[in-house]
């Protein structure tokens, strides 16, 4: 089944974007009387007929809506430092967006080897990833901001920073709950400062471990993702 992502879709008929029109006639060649689904990036998944065909535009009817689909039991929000290589970061992004997240927020650290992202690309990068695993949520894609003014944010929830230091640290399950808010913050491959471990510490976000290896930041990053699916998941 086709996936188009229609955020603005508020009724029973619906037209493609130039873009979308042309991916569906001329790519995938769907004809009339053939069904599509829709979705709304709020959890609203659509069945919807193509009812008309033209050179820059295609036209739909809805034949059936499901709300909520796919609705998960907590809400996880990573902030993670941009790498140095952009496709690692968008690896993470996409698979983040197939396992489950929320919210991303690409922090500039002190170590941070990339300063600018483009946070159009990467929206479209959760925007494809929606659309291929069938995610009626659309995950928001904030703009890179640095680590002093992240934490100047009012935030609430379960507050994690995954760091290599030394210290007392804990796991993920040791400090959430199912169904919980959690922040998760994910360093530069230099790992944060010092300075700025201080900082979040004073802040209220609590040190975590995510195993035994040194993990490169998008990995740190997903791992960190798939702890809290899982935990939610197991006691759904």
């Amino acid at each position: 089944m086709q996936v188009f992502y229609t955020p603005d879709i508020a009724n029973d008929t619906y037209t493609l974007n130039e873009e979308e029109s042309k991916h569906c006639s001329r790519v995938l060649r769907l004809e009339v009387g053939d069904v599509v689904h829709l979705i709304d990036g709020v959890g609203g998944l659509y069945e919807a007929e193509l009812t008309n065909i033209n050179k820059k535009n295609v036209q739909l009817k809805v034949v059936n809506k499901q709300s909520d689909f796919g609705k998960r039991n907590h809400y996880l929000h990573i902030a993670i430092a941009p790498t140095k290589n952009i496709d690692r970061l968008e690896w993470f992004l996409e698979k983040a967006t197939e396992i489950g997240i929320d919210e991303i927020t690409p922090i500039i650290c002190d170590r941070s080897e990339r300063k600018i992202v483009k946070e159009d690309r990467l929206e479209k990068v959760v925007t494809a990833a929606v659309k291929q695993s069938l995610t009626a949520y659309h995950p928001k894609v904030n703009q890179a901001v640095t680590f002093a003014q992240f934490l100047a944010k009012q935030s609430h929830g379960n507050k994690l920073i995954a760091h290599c230091m030394d210290g007392d640290k804990s796991y993920i399950n040791q400090l959430i709950k199912p169904t919980e808010t959690c922040l998760l913050l994910i360093g530069p491959e230099g790992d944060f400062s010092p300075a700025e471990l201080e900082i979040a510490l004073q802040n209220g976000y609590k040190p975590v471990t995510l195993g035994n290896t040194r993990l490169r930041t998008e990995t740190a990053a997903l791992a960190g993702c798939f702890e809290v699916n899982f935990l939610n998941r197991i006691n759904d």
